[in-house]
């Protein structure tokens, strides 16, 4: 068995999805048939034994997934792009309030944090390995000790040290608090938010499970693993973006005191037994069940006549595309309003991907709402969808037609 990434104990693996291609691998349909192009890994999922940190048993090194050619932008989304401009406001009335304050993002892709900050006149820097770029100053690197300390030498201490769904994705995240560390003042934050195993748990979803998010945090283990490192949860928040997230405040143990949420949390995790075996058991099991229903749907919508296509090609759209066999058999297309995605097909499953256009052009029977995190969003903007007869399929947290 595996060893914990960070703990060094025994991880007790709880499901195996089988091989996989990378989640963001979008190739030309003839650059995806040739063989051996695709690269492909053991997607499976465990828990430490004795931190109980549940992460991948397989780490992707890093290069392989996040690249100059890296298609995801935080901005294409409304929900979320006024979700990054707010916690930048947050910032700039709390912890950037001092003198001449400096804001570091981790992951900060196409800048929506950064330019709220830029344009209050405070100073802000990201860390973006893949050039994505947009907005802000950026350091095309990974956020590790050694870039840490370069940015500390030129820049002076940080503030804040903020990521978004960033920090799940390091399996090397002693490096994250040993760069914290080396760039945060004695009285800074390190505030991240990432997918919350509690609420995949909870509606079963399984699709938040690919090779981009290597970790899968609890309050619990974010406490944990922040102790080793001299660091203290000092607050906890729920946020409802992609499908349920908590939001993590550290700082430097004994600076701060901890907020009435972090105990909150913590006792309602231990009460609900998120890693426990049992827990671990019923999920898996529930997994199975979602898989073959989908699949099953599917084929009986399609065997009577109905037409069906996909909407969104989202990173987790790898997982159940992949999981559950689903193909050009039963998904003719997939829509998406990523241009960089346009013209290729699904990683593995090797689907076409078209444009926002082809939704309506004819529109479907059915949809599957692959990107069902940006529900509300899309459903009120597809609502001549519904008028004209269509049908959504969901598969979180369970297989239902809408």
């Amino acid at each position: 068995m595996p060893n914990c990434r960070i703990c060094k104990d025994v991880v007790h693996e709880f499901f195996d999805f089988g091989r996989h291609p990378l989640s963001q691998a979008f190739l030309s349909a003839e650059d995806a048939a040739v063989p051996g192009r695709e690269y492909r890994y053991r997607l499976a999922i465990g828990v430490c034994e004795s931190c109980r940190m549940v992460q991948l048993l397989e780490e992707i090194p890093r290069e392989r997934k996040f690249h100059r050619g890296y298609p995801y932008h935080s901005s294409g989304s409304t929900v979320m792009h006024r979700h990054f401009t707010e916690i930048g406001r947050r910032f700039l009335g709390t912890e950037l309030s001092g003198d001449d304050p400096l804001l570091v993002e981790i992951g900060s892709n196409d800048g929506v944090t950064l330019r709220t900050v830029a344009e209050a006149g405070v100073r802000q820097l990201g860390f973006e390995p893949t050039g994505t770029g947009g907005a802000g100053r950026m350091h095309r690197a990974f956020f590790d000790a050694g870039s840490a300390r370069e940015v500390r030498a030129a820049e002076g201490p940080a503030d804040v040290i903020y990521s978004a769904n960033t920090v799940c994705d390091i399996a090397d995240i002693a490096e994250v608090f040993a760069g914290a560390d080396a760039l945060l003042t004695a009285d800074g934050v390190l505030v991240f938010e990432d997918p919350y195993w509690g609420e995949i748990i909870e509606r079963t979803s399984f699709d938040q499970i690919y090779d981009e998010h290597f970790y899968f945090f609890t309050a619990s283990s974010v406490a944990t693993t922040a102790a080793r490192f001299g660091f203290e949860l000092v607050d906890v928040e729920r946020l409802p973006v992609h499908g349920g997230q908590l939001r993590y405040w550290l700082a430097r143990s004994g600076r701060r005191a901890p907020a009435p949420a972090v105990a909150e949390v913590l006792a309602e995790e231990e009460a609900r037994g998120l890693t426990s075996a049992e827990t671990l058991k019923s999920f898996a099991a529930t997994l199975l069940g979602i898989g073959d229903d989908l699949v099953a749907l599917l084929r009986k919508l399609s065997a009577e006549g109905h037409s069906i296509v996909g909407y969104g090609a989202t990173a987790k759209s790898s997982t159940v595309l992949n999981y559950c066999g689903i193909g050009p058999d039963l998904l003719p297309f997939i829509c998406d309003t990523t241009p960089a995605k346009h013209g290729t097909v699904t990683p593995g499953s090797h689907i076409p991907v078209r444009e926002a256009a082809a939704f309506r052009s004819p529109y479907p029977d059915y949809a599957l709402l692959l990107a069902w995190n940006h529900a509300e969003e899309i459903q009120a903007n597809e609502e001549e969808f519904r008028a004209a007869g269509g049908k959504w399929i969901l598969y979180v947290p369970e297989v239902r037609i809408v």
